[in-house]
C-alpha cells in the first residue's frame, strides 16, 4: 500500500476540503482519466483496489497512472476508550481529494476498454467520479 517514506510530523490536523482543486485537474499523461466530482478522503487501500481492478481488466495492454498519493495520516483511538489522554495512534493514510481532481489516467488501450476499466475502478472509490477523455477536457478551450 502507498504511504510516505518519512514525514515531518507524525500526526496531522483534519484540515479542510472546501473548494475545487487548483492543481491536478488536467489529463497530462494518459488519454482517459477518472475525475472526482465531490470532496473525499481516499484511503491507500482503496487506491490500490482501484489500481488492481483496472490492471486486471486491461490484462497486459496499456498503461495506468495513479495521480494521487496518500500523504495524510489519520489517527483513531481504540474502541471503548474514555475521552482525553491525547490523540490516538496512526491508523491509515489518505489522499485528500477535491472536486475536479484527476485520480487515475489510462492510455494504450481502445476507447471501450479504457472506459470499462475506469468504471470498474470508480466502484472501488468512496466518491462520485466521472470518466473523461483528454479531448473532452481540452474541448472547452
Amino acid at each position: 500500500m502507498l504511504m510516505p517514506k518519512r514525514v515531518k510530523r507524525r500526526k496531522q490536523f483534519r484540515g479542510s476540503m472546501a473548494g475545487k482543486t487548483l492543481r491536478g485537474n488536467t489529463i497530462s499523461s494518459g488519454e482517459y482519466g477518472l475525475i472526482a466530482m465531490e470532496p473525499c478522503w481516499i484511503k491507500s487501500n482503496q487506491i490500490e483496489a482501484a489500481r488492481v481492478a483496472m490492471t486486471r481488466y486491461i490484462k497486459r495492454g496499456g498503461k495506468v497512472w495513479i495521480k494521487i498519493f496518500p500523504d495524510k495520516p489519520v489517527t483513531a483511538k481504540p474502541a471503548e476508550t474514555r475521552m482525553g489522554s491525547g490523540k490516538g495512534a496512526l491508523e491509515y493514510w489518505v489522499a485528500v481529494v477535491k472536486p475536479g481532481r484527476v485520480l487515475f489516467e489510462i492510455s494504450g488501450v481502445d476507447d471501450t476498454t479504457a472506459r470499462e476499466a475506469l468504471r470498474l475502478a470508480m466502484h472501488k472509490l468512496p466518491c462520485k467520479c466521472k470518466i473523461a477523455s483528454k479531448a473532452d477536457l481540452e474541448g472547452g478551450e
